[in-house]
């Protein structure tokens, strides 16, 4: 951007300073250094600021700047002196700078670390949390520039100001002195910076979803001028979903006296509109959309929703479009969902919104839905509310957003919106990919804490129109750390609707018991080892018999619930024949009477065609789709009914066509209900005294001076682990007979000789390890063997190290991911677990009750804890072992890769027998980062 030939530069123009910020109001604003061409904006800017903030910025009445004043704030070093300017539709609303200064106040260079720092803030934006944004964006620009501390004095009566410094979060200490509040504050963030911080964003994107989904007025853009193309059917379902603001239809091609469409006011264009749009939907072909965008914009525009397709799923000149689209909205605070959207609903009965693709407006309820896709958004939507077939029971939605090519709103921002939403209970996500997985899992972790969410995650090939942020991590193991944030992780949207059913219907199960009852003996046997297979704990099934009435049902289902040792019911029902056989509404009003006895347990129907049974079990919820009602100031459109509290005693029941079905989702259930439980305590990082943190850091730093990337040698790799109380067994190098010979004198017998060639390294199945050797002889029988087999002694690169305590071979893993961050690893060692894939993932940093977790979490945990016989491992000490891997890595983000392999678990003890170190300059975290929007 900096093209002046006064070029103000000790360093060039600092283009990744630039990002586009959510406000606290949900709109957006561009943070950006201030160049010597900005001098104009500045003047402008300035003169529009009242008198009083004027007066706050230099202690001084200062009605305008002179032009010493001009200079000195567009011309930076960007090192010493930086300023930075928010701007909205490319002028400045709020400015910020900081000047290094020394110990005597002046102006100073590094090694200086403290700076002075100023705010100025356009009074119409005050308010919006413009000026906590900048701070975090200037507090980050100094940290980066060798600044570790701010000063700045303030009027006492400037109290918006002061509590924008105070409310920070940073260390900071106040004084008083000539009629000014000094403040100064660290800027190295802490615990409460970040959790302010996190706390903001999750207010104001949050907000900006909100205005997206509860517009006050809309205007759809591109309907056309005859019945039938997507403008014109957008605007249809806006009308016929009961929407009660104002709506406006725009085409550029209506006749100059074309005053209505479909009885709604028509316009040429978005300015043309007298009235505020709070959004506006956009089906227009792709190349208009620019002059579409830039209206919206100059008339105050809140959100886009864009329909129109021709972006980044079609090509690499779309994915500029696109590029160029989202940069053109954000430049006028703006947030867009698509392009390439299927749209929006919101079904509140004071909102009723549908900007989608949807011909119908589905019946409210208590589901947010997500999806990226339009085609599965349709699916999702077809399968929660359709009658017979696939789930015959229904629920209603709260919120539905599908996002295409999520250019701008992605899964994050709505979930932001959802974790406090109080009409949402339980949220459905489709997910082709995910843009930013440290993000979604930290958002992910907070939302289950609070409310259900079951994800159906891509297969980790991102679609075409997605820009997405590489990853390294395996997809299973992606999927496993949501699992650790408590998603409820499935594979088909068929799962998903399963499980959101029983989710927002019923309970959660304290526990994995499960009592089973029926008319059908066989039903229930199927259900039974569908619930062992799911790792649930089932009675044995309960034969009513097929001769069994509606109140022979409500008696077992009251009994099985008054039971202590029950945690959840399946109900299985056949059809049965005969004068006395129930009838399905009378059958489900005996199976929700008795439910309701005891509402605190889930129950679940397995039925066999019995679709009627499933719509009497769903009677009582306002959420079935069916007939409309008329709603009072609508001009008779056809409306839902509003969202209304189910009769006191109605226990609303889900019904699923499958036992396999009803038992996958009470698993997931169930395995929630446990992660809840221990989320209350997640467990504390452990201090270990004897840790050298400060140590490390200096061969850390040492060892990186040699170069950028470097896996460490063995004896480099020893003293680093060391550092953090990890010893690494002794291993001398062998590469004659005569040395061996030597290594096990000095060692001590028994010993082990090993080849440590890449491709025999860790490979004692191919025959390049031998162990236990007891005397000289065995050993020089052994390291003939070796050369014999494998080659020279300089290919085997053989060493000698010496015997461990016999246990079970394991290996423990960190690496630092580019997207998801520090992920610890572990399982047992052998082609069995990497055949198989049986490895367990943590986030870092892990915590007690983590490792303890990760420990068992694996498939062959059973051979640690005395599996047929054998003597249980001291797991204890693998789990300390852990703990220590991980604040290593926590620690120095510079340690990008750690292998222990293998580590000998015995009954007493643990032992790291190899262990290999990569040392980087760490990844970017943009977590612990200032605010940001991904950047176009």
């Amino acid at each position: 951007m900096q093209t002046s030939a006064d070029r103000q530069d000790r360093h060039q123009y600092p283009a990744h300073w630039e990002a586009d910020v959510v406000l606290r109001d949900g709109g957006t604003a561009r943070i950006r250094p201030i160049t010597v061409d900005d001098a104009d904006r500045l003047v402008s800017f300035y003169e529009q600021v009242s008198d009083e903030s004027k007066y706050y910025r230099f202690f001084a009445p200062y009605p305008r700047l002179s032009a010493k004043d001009v200079h000195r704030f567009t011309h930076h070093d960007f090192v010493d002196r930086v300023g930075l300017a928010a701007t909205i539709g490319g002028e400045f609303i709020a400015t910020v700078r900081y000047d290094r200064i020394g110990t005597d106040g002046m102006p100073a260079s590094a090694p200086a670390d403290e700076a002075e720092v100023a705010f100025l803030v356009q009074d119409a934006h005050q308010g919006r949390g413009v000026a906590s944004a900048l701070l975090e964006h200037i507090a980050a620009v100094a940290r980066e520039r060798g600044i570790r501390r701010f000063a700045a004095e303030v009027l006492p009566a400037n109290t918006k100001m002061i509590k924008v410094f105070t409310d920070a979060g940073y260390t900071q200490k106040r004084s008083f002195e000539d009629g000014v509040v000094r403040l100064e504050f660290d800027l190295e963030p802490t615990d409460r910076s970040l959790a302010v911080q996190r706390a903001r964003e999750q207010r104001a994107e949050a907000r900006s979803v909100r205005r997206l989904l509860a517009p006050g007025s809309v205007a759809v853009v591109g309907v056309g001028r005859a019945p039938g193309g997507v403008g014109r059917g957008v605007l249809g379902n806006l009308r016929d979903a009961g929407y009660p603001g104002r709506l406006y239809a725009v085409n550029k091609a209506f006749p100059e006296d074309l005053k209505e469409v479909d009885g709604v006011p028509a316009h040429r264009s978005v300015r043309d509109i007298d009235g505020h749009v709070d959004l506006a939907v956009v089906a227009v072909p792709a190349a208009h959309v620019p002059a579409v965008v830039a209206e919206c914009g100059e008339h105050g525009v809140q959100g886009l929703v864009v329909l129109s397709a021709g972006y980044a799923e079609s090509g690499p000149e779309g994915r500029e479009r696109q590029r160029a689209l989202v940069r053109a909205a954000r430049a006028y605070g703006m947030r867009i969902i698509g392009p390439n959207a299927f749209g929006i609903i919101n079904t509140a009965p004071d909102v009723r919104l549908n900007a989608s693709l949807a011909p119908e407006m589905p019946r409210p309820g208590r589901i947010g839905l997500f999806a990226q896709s339009g085609a599965i958004g349709i699916a999702l939507l077809s399968r929660l509310h359709r009658r017979g077939g696939g789930v015959t029971g229904v629920t209603g939605v709260s919120t539905f957003v599908s996002a295409g090519n999520r250019a701008d709103v992605s899964g994050n921002d709505v979930l932001q919106y959802w974790y406090d939403d109080p009409e949402t209970d339980v949220v459905l996500m489709y997910l082709e990919s995910i843009g930013n997985p440290r993000k979604f899992t930290r958002l992910a972790r907070r939302t289950a804490a609070a409310k259900p969410l079951v994800v159906v995650q891509g297969t980790g090939t991102a679609p075409q129109g997605h820009a997405v942020r590489a990853t390294r991590l395996p997809y299973e193991t992606v999927s496993a750390l949501l699992r650790q944030a408590g998603v409820i992780r499935v594979d088909t949207i068929t799962e998903l609707v399963d499980a959101g059913l029983l989710l927002a219907r019923q309970p959660l199960p304290a526990g994995p018991r499960v009592a089973i009852l029926g008319n059908s003996e066989s039903l229930g046997v199927l259900t039974y080892d569908r619930c062992l297979a799911e790792g649930l704990r089932p009675a044995r099934p309960v034969d009513l018999t097929t001769a069994a009435t509606a109140e022979d049902f409500h008696r077992a289902l009251a009994a099985a619930l008054a039971d202590g040792t029950n945690d959840a019911v399946v109900v299985t029902a056949i059809p049965a024949i005969g004068e006395g056989s129930p009838g399905d509404a009378e059958l489900a009003q005996a199976l929700r009477s008795a439910a309701a006895t005891v509402p605190g347990k889930p129950v679940l129907v397995v039925h066999v065609e019995l679709g009627g049974l499933a719509e009497a079990l769903s009677a009582a919820a306002s959420t079935a789709p069916g007939a409309v009602e008329k709603v009072p100031g609508t001009e008779g459109a056809a409306v839902p009914a509003p969202r209304t509290t189910p009769p006191e005693g109605t226990h609303l029941i889900p019904a699923y066509p499958a036992a396999e079905r009803a038992v996958r989702a009470l698993a997931e259930a169930v395995r929630y209900a446990q992660w809840r439980r221990e989320a209350a305590d997640p467990g504390k990082v452990p201090e270990y005294d004897d840790i050298d943190e400060k140590g490390a850091a200096r061969l850390i730093g040492e060892l990186l001076a040699r170069g950028q990337g470097l896996t460490i040698s063995d004896a480099e790799t020893c003293e680093l682990l060391a550092r953090y109380g990890i010893p690494v067994r002794r291993a001398l190098p062998a590469l004659t007979p005569d040395a061996a010979v030597e290594a096990a004198r000095a060692l001590g017998y028994p010993v082990a000789l090993k080849a440590t060639a890449p491709h025999l390294r860790h490979r004692a199945d191919l025959g390049g390890v031998r162990l236990d050797l007891a005397d000289e002889e065995q050993l020089l029988r052994a390291y003939a063997e070796l050369t014999e087999l494998f080659g020279p002694p300089e290919e085997l690169r053989p060493v000698v190290q010496g015997m461990a305590p016999r246990g079970v071979d394991t290996v423990v893993r960190a690496v630092i991911d580019p997207a998801a961050g520090a992920v610890l690893s572990f399982g047992l060692a052998g082609a069995a677990s990497q055949l198989l894939g049986d490895m367990a993932h943590r986030l870092v940093p892990v915590t007690d009750r983590e490792a303890t977790s990760l420990v068992r979490s694996i498939r062959t945990a059973p051979l640690l804890f005395g599996w047929r016989g054998s003597t249980p491992v001291d797991t204890p000490a693998l789990e300390e072992l852990l703990l220590r891997v991980s604040r290593l890595v926590d620690d120095h983000p510079e340690v990008v890769a750690v292998t222990l392999e293998p580590v000998v678990v015995a009954p007493h003890g643990a032992s790291v027998l190899g262990a290999t170190v990569r040392l980087a300059p760490p990844p970017a975290r943009d977590d612990l980062g200032p605010r940001t929007l991904p950047a176009y």
